[in-house]
């Protein structure tokens, strides 16, 4: 979803930094950051208007829900830990005579 600038309420990014959850003022290479590279494959939506770079209240509502909507869900397994689960299965197979 993208920002819309006719009903969200816009912030710049320097204003954005202490609209997060948890009353911190957030360092504004953490809102590039975010922006940028995302968390969890979740990015922070964005828009520029006249040379400044805004985000809305709404934005900020989104992506702090998105990172906490598949809590339950199974982590993604790291190239490591998918290794050492088929090699494990391997073994278990060959114990079986399969």
């Amino acid at each position: 979803m993208s920002i819309d600038a006719q009903s969200e309420t816009l912030l710049t990014l320097c204003e954005a930094r202490t609209a997060f959850p948890g009353g911190k003022r957030l360092a504004l290479a953490t809102l590039h950051r975010w922006r940028l590279r995302g968390v969890r494959g979740v990015h922070l939506e964005t828009i520029l208007i006249g040379g400044l770079r805004y985000t809305s209240r709404e934005a900020i509502a989104r992506f702090v829900t998105a990172q906490n909507v598949d809590e339950t869900a199974t982590p993604t397994l790291t190239p490591a830990q998918r290794t050492r689960q088929a090699i494990a299965a391997q073994t278990e197979l060959a114990r079986a005579g399969i």
